[in-house]
């Protein structure tokens, strides 16, 4: 792209809107933005100084690359629909960003060069500090064409980027990385819970984490806000419950027992009955303490 390229954005959350201001920030135009909460897009128009369009046909005519930055599947097949972003894109870049089956990946992709468009398969690895530093990490799949073409933009966007082939197989990759963290995640979530019931200082048994096999990214990032039960969104242990779904039923279909995959899911759809899904994934450890939730 020898001139920055109009952006629009659907799906402007926690993640959708801090990509961007980013965006805007590295001087690329924002032509629209749309959400389902009304209220987030027009406060997002606002900030950015453009008019609101909720017209998603009419996103696809105003921008020249739409990112998508949607939570599942059925949100990802209405959005795409011929009378909505698919509706004259020819032309046209997509860059989905969501973290969804991967054979909907496939079959939108497979639409879109039908229709004449180019479209990227790019679910991130990071959270809402690194979508508004432009430091996402990002799982690029689809065409090489199109991903060296996009790749300025995804620059904007992204300290690290790596092509992982053709579509499906970074959204694949996504959701071996999520099943594991949040493996890890519930496996912290119940190390520090039987030590807390057991009487043992939870400073100390951090400090002995930290520097045995015991450690992880995890433990940095979640193991002080579970002892004291900060529970911020970063990642929302709804998210952790499709995420840890969608790696589950992969290995199923590959015939593997999956067993810790299926805890885990089970631990977070638990939370969402329980009414945590709105929590960060670190408020797994609710359910792992004693005298909680």
């Amino acid at each position: 792209m020898t001139q920055k390229p109009v952006v629009g954005l659907v799906g402007v959350g926690r993640m959708g809107a801090n990509m961007a201001l980013r965006l805007h920030d590295c001087g690329y135009r924002i032509g629209a933005v749309s959400d389902r909460d009304a209220e987030a897009a027009e406060k997002l128009c606002e900030t950015l100084q453009i008019a609101t369009c909720f017209d998603l046909r009419e996103m696809t005519r105003r921008c020249d690359v739409i990112i998508t930055v949607v939570s599942d599947d059925q949100a990802m097949r209405d959005i795409y629909a011929l009378d909505r972003l698919f509706a004259d894109a020819a032309g046209k870049l997509f860059i989905n960003c969501a973290t969804i089956t991967p054979s909907v990946h496939i079959e939108l992709m497979a639409q879109a060069r039908a229709l004449g468009a180019e479209m990227l398969e790019v679910p991130m690895a990071s959270s809402i500090p690194q979508a508004r530093e432009g430091s996402l990490y990002l799982m690029c799949a689809g065409s090489e064409a199109t991903y060296a073409k996009a790749g300025p933009l995804l620059d904007a966007l992204s300290a690290k980027r790596i092509y992982t082939g053709p579509a499906g197989s970074a959204s694949r990759l996504k959701a071996l990385v999520n099943m594991v963290m949040n493996i890890n995640t519930a496996a912290l979530a119940e190390g520090l819970g039987l030590a807390d019931a057991l009487g043992l200082d939870l400073n100390l048994v951090r400090q002995a984490f930290a520097q045995t096999g015991a450690n992880s990214h995890v433990l940095e990032t979640d193991g002080e806000d579970m002892q004291h039960r900060e529970y911020s969104v970063f990642f929302s242990a709804a998210h952790a419950a499709k995420d840890s779904t969608i790696a589950w039923k992969l290995g199923i279909e590959k015939g593997l027992p999956m067993v810790l995959a299926a805890a885990t899911r089970m631990q977070y759809e638990t939370m969402v009955l329980k009414g945590l899904g709105e929590l960060d994934k670190s408020a797994i450890a609710e359910l792992t303490f004693q005298n909680r939730s």
